[in-house]
């Protein structure tokens, strides 16, 4: 079991399980179609499904049947049987495996496993691959972070000294954890790093077996949501971007290009669909994935973890080039040219053809964000990194001016017997979308409330303002039910 008797139904993994050999069998017969028939173009694609960075990339664009919208039938596509297969898997280098054998042609992964994919392909006889999209990313790095037990007194890096500290060897979270050390002064030694997937490392982590975990998008929001894990450190403490994007076999991009820039149209409506109801696409990818439809919306919501965006930004060409130094560093690549490995111009072509400016959305960071009037506060929301909301159960998720208004709307509609799925707030020194009942606040004497995802923080801002600090059980009615975590 991957996730332990506590949460036996609810595992990400539970879909890939389900699906993984049925889609691999696809894409095995799907390659050698193409290879015996020339009516016939196969395209496969490798997605990590529970990655919910590449939602839009992948799961949104199956389920929605977006690809075949716009897949080309006329001119040299006359008469051929185009068949698409998806394959699902839990990380990175499997899809690159699947690309360097011809079976996969498109893939989804995080930065660190791009670079490695690009990395080897330019060391292989198999061609080359090409970075052509970006799925969504965090200019700070939120969306990697390190996970203890909610049992444990650890709350800050430095308070794991010595201890065992699982990661996912060669991630994005990997690449994290290193210059998590060299930031704070710590000794590479510091901790005793040992190399576990996801799924390991969070039973083990429940288990209470290891002192804490370093991961990707979801785990660092979604074992915290689960109630048995507290995040003490967030990428965005280091400030170098993460992001997850789309790589192509240059052959076949260049063989099929219409085949390519159909993917990129079904990857920009996916994430319009996300945007144009947010709770409904929450809710749709976590009936899909097993990814807990609260965590999704976290990540993917109106001033969520991650900005969908396409664009390859000169900020992400540069945190490639970062990563490139991390990875030579624990010996995956050698010498690696980031600047030759991106292809933008599919992509391009899509915005051109769109009516839409390439460059100018190139150079925007904007997300979209929280808005709305809070009819508790009776005011509107105008500082939406500022702002709150509160998932009512079986109902909309609404909106709420403050952290105050927030906290004390949560109160009132708890007090009234409604039941509440979440609440969320900002962090006060980042402005990072937070579960409210895990943040740790502090309170000015006025009453002002403030949230912050790090205890210190908290702690730090209180001394400041002559407050206090408070968790959010001390900030919520106790004794009713749905009240904390």
């Amino acid at each position: 079991m991957i996730w332990g008797n506590a949460v036996p139904n609810r595992s990400p993994y539970r879909f890939i399980r389900n699906t993984i050999a049925l889609t691999a069998l696809a894409a095995s017969l799907a390659s050698c179609g193409q290879q015996s028939d020339s009516a016939m173009i196969s395209i496969g694609i490798g997605t990590q499904d529970a990655t919910t960075n590449t939602a839009i990339a992948g799961i949104v664009i199956r389920k929605l049947g977006l690809l075949e919208k716009y897949l080309p039938h006329d001119g040299k596509y006359a008469g051929k049987k185009i068949t698409v297969s998806w394959e699902n898997f839990t990380s990175g280098p499997p899809i690159t495996n699947g690309m360097i054998a011809g079976k996969l042609q498109l893939g989804v992964m995080g930065d660190y496993p791009l670079i490695v994919n690009g990395y080897t392909f330019a060391q292989s006889r198999e061609g080359q691959s090409r970075l052509i999209a970006v799925a969504a990313y965090n200019l700070a790095g939120s969306g990697n972070g390190v996970v203890v037990n909610s049992r444990s007194a650890y709350y800050a890096l430095a308070d794991l000294k010595g201890q065992v500290v699982s990661v996912p060897f060669g991630s994005a979270a990997h690449g994290m954890l290193l210059r998590a050390l060299k930031r704070n002064g710590l000794p590479a030694d510091y901790l005793q790093v040992v190399n576990q997937a996801p799924e390991v490392g969070s039973t083990n982590l429940e288990q209470q077996k290891i002192g804490g975990h370093a991961d990707f998008v979801p785990y660092p929001e979604l074992l915290p949501h689960r109630g048995f894990a507290r995040k003490i450190f967030d990428g965005a403490q280091i400030g170098v971007p993460t992001f997850h994007g789309v790589v192509v076999r240059d052959d076949f991009a260049k063989a099929y290009p219409e085949i390519v820039d159909a993917y990129l149209k079904a990857m920009m409506d996916a994430a319009d669909w996300v945007r144009a109801d947010p709770k409904r696409a929450a809710e749709k990818i976590s009936e899909w994935t097993g990814v807990d439809k609260e965590v999704v919306y976290i990540y993917l919501g109106p001033g969520g973890i991650m900005t969908m965006d396409p664009t390859i930004k000169p900020q992400l060409v540069a945190a490639a080039r970062e990563d490139v130094k991390t990875l030579q560093e624990i010996g995956k690549v050698t010498t690696f040219d980031v600047g030759a490995w991106l292809d933008d111009s599919y992509l391009r072509k899509v915005f051109a053809a769109r009516g839409r400016s390439y460059e100018q959305q190139t150079g925007t960071t904007a997300n979209y964000e929280v808005g709305g009037y809070d009819r508790f506060c009776n005011k509107p929301v105008t500082v939406p990194r500022e702002a709150g909301e509160i998932w009512l159960t079986g109902g909309a998720i609404t909106p709420h001016a403050d952290t105050r208004c927030t906290i004390d709307a949560y109160n009132a509609l708890r007090k009234r017997g409604q039941a509440i799925d979440v609440a969320y707030v900002f962090d006060k020194v980042r402005g990072i979308k937070l579960f409210a009942d895990q943040a740790f606040y502090a309170q000015a004497a006025n009453g002002d409330l403030a949230a912050f995802m790090l205890k210190p923080d908290a702690d730090a801002f209180a001394r400041r303002v002559g407050g206090q600090s408070l968790t959010f059980a001390a900030l919520t009615t106790q004794g009713q039910p749905g009240a904390g975590r």
